[in-house]
């Protein structure tokens, strides 16, 4: 049986016949199955791995998702012939939606039998929920990957809906780190020695971040590349913007001000942009690639929530960084930044929360507060009310008994009211 995929680059016609696609597949199946030194994530996979769902796995580029697809294939003990790697952001693929139906096939040429599905990027195939819909009926397993909540969310709430279950995965977490680095540790057993050692490594985390290859080479240069990729290639060509400088200084005003509350205005000028609704469009093209998330201001309105302003959090501590500013000078706000994100590893609801006085972030359970955080780099004579009145705010307006001050450094020169706990960030994150 002959394959035969059409391919047009810079006006030239390309095909891809049977033989191609397996010389592409077989070089696929030859690095994916070269990977080696990988740590398990903290994702419990015995549930996706039971279940007969679908497993969407999501994230920004470079976080891990390849790796975290062989990962579950090694836990799930598969031979090769039990399984169907294929990353479709390759240039030599023609992402056509048969393309997805001639790899099934030529797999059960090959080995006589129906794969385990593990297929990457698949946002790059065009109406790849109805054959991934289909193979589900067949009772295939299948887990898929892709770098754009807009196009997977979008496709999986009109095909895929009550059959598929996510993992929204992020660049490593500190804990994912120290496993990384083998430095063990029980927090109830702290020796100074131990205690130096950890600090180290968030020193090194606040500084590089989380990327798995910038966390292995050590090294922070490789976020330049990334930065582009995700600019040009997740955003530019993908929504085929042709305001480049407009869609990059929004980003690096973002770095340079993570954490900040900003404004259409403020961005409107700082851009040049007299569209509001372009702002609106890269904002929108920011949060689907990963590249940032947004916060709301708590209010039991929903609507108010969506007036109000919004603070802008990175994907990962490392981009802030190397793009936005000088991190000696912004500490604090790359602090923020870190719990933002472990906040949301841990699926929690949270706000900022803005009244008489401010605080960083507020945890919502049901439809109460139960929780509020303040985050610190320091905490001295001239900032301690500033530091501690949100949390006492908050705490008397909605009756919240858990109040908690996190600091780089707990060892405070100036005591803080009882009701709050301070610990430092790094052992929050630990717990």
């Amino acid at each position: 049986m002959l394959y035969i995929c059409l391919l047009i680059k810079n006006n030239k016609l390309f095909v891809m016949n049977k033989d191609r696609i397996k010389e592409i597949l077989f070089d696929q199946k030859e690095v994916f199955e070269s990977k080696k030194n990988l740590i398990f994530r903290d994702i419990n996979l015995d549930n996706y791995i039971a279940s007969k769902q679908i497993i969407v796995i999501t994230g920004v580029r470079r976080c891990g998702k390849s790796s975290l697809l062989f990962l579950i294939k090694e836990k799930m003990g598969l031979n090769e012939g039990e399984y169907c790697y294929f990353n479709f952001d390759d240039e030599r693929v023609v992402a056509e939606t048969d393309m997805l139906d001639k790899l099934l096939s030529i797999h059960r040429e090959i080995y006589g039998k129906n794969p385990i599905l593990f297929f990457d990027e698949i946002q790059n195939v065009k109406n790849w929920e109805k054959f991934i819909n289909r193979v589900y009926e067949q009772e295939i397993k299948v887990f898929i990957t892709g770098s754009n909540a807009k196009l997977l969310s979008s496709e999986i709430s009109t095909s895929l809906t009550g059959r598929n279950l996510n993992i929204e995965l992020l660049p490593f977490s500190f804990k994912e780190i120290l496993l990384f680095k083998d430095i063990s540790y029980d927090l109830n057993i702290l020796t100074s020695a131990k205690k130096s050692q950890i600090v180290g490594a968030f020193d090194q985390y606040m500084k590089q971040g989380g990327f798995p290859l910038v966390v292995k080479e050590n090294n922070i240069d490789l976020l330049n590349q990334y930065f582009q990729d995700i600019l040009y290639r997740d955003i530019i060509a993908r929504y085929r913007l042709s305001q480049v400088d407009e869609l990059r200084q929004m980003a690096i005003y973002f770095f340079a001000n993570a954490s900040k509350l900003f404004s259409y205005a403020t961005l409107q000028k700082i851009t040049g942009i007299k569209s509001l609704s372009t702002i609106k469009d890269y904002l929108g093209f920011y949060n689907q690639s990963y590249l940032f998330f947004y916060l709301y201001k708590f209010d039991f309105s929903i609507k108010k929530q969506m007036m109000n302003s919004r603070k802008a959090f990175s994907i990962d501590p490392g981009l802030i960084n190397r793009i936005g500013f000088n991190f000696s000078e912004n500490k604090g706000r790359i602090l923020e930044n870190i719990v933002f994100l472990e906040l949301k590893r841990r699926k929690l609801e949270f706000f900022y929360y803005s009244g008489k006085n401010e605080c960083d972030f507020v945890i919502m359970q049901g439809t109460r507060l139960t929780q509020a955080i303040q985050v610190s780099y320091l905490v001295n004579y001239e900032n301690i009310e500033r530091e501690t009145n949100g949390l006492l705010e908050v705490k008397d307006k909605y009756n919240i008994t858990d109040l908690q001050l996190l600091v780089y450094d707990d060892d405070l020169p100036i005591n803080v009211a009882d009701e709050i706990k301070v610990m430092p960030v790094w052992k929050w994150l630990l717990w």
